[in-house]
């Protein structure tokens, strides 16, 4: 049975992937300046592949950081729904759904 405690546990969840998703996004930013400033400057071949590695080892995270914030999107609605029908009340709920409305309109503004 859905708990307020477990609704605050995904929530967090939830929260902290969408900052990690935002990290990363910000990661592939600044890798990817670093590579343009690279090839701009005539870098060692041997230096710009390795710099180019790090830039697509960060781009690969972003898929992997969306799949779990979505998996973890659908376990808080769940959860939310289930203390709704049992009539709970709570801070937990609002803070629940803001996190759910983030998220959504992080992956709508995706599409």
């Amino acid at each position: 049975m859905a708990t307020l405690r477990n609704l605050k546990i995904k929530t967090g969840t939830c929260r902290r992937i969408l900052k990690e998703l935002h990290s990363y996004e910000k990661e592939v930013e600044n890798e990817a300046k670093k590579t343009a400033n690279m090839k701009d400057s005539g870098a060692d071949p041997y230096d710009l592949k390795q710099q180019e590695n790090v830039l697509a080892e960060s781009r690969m995270m972003i898929p992997d950081c969306h799949k779990r914030l979505e998996s973890s999107l659908a376990d808080l609605k769940g959860t939310l729904a289930e203390l709704k029908e049992a009539d709970e009340q709570g801070l937990e709920l609002g803070e629940a759904e803001n996190i759910i409305t983030e998220v959504e309109t992080l992956f709508q503004a995706a599409e």
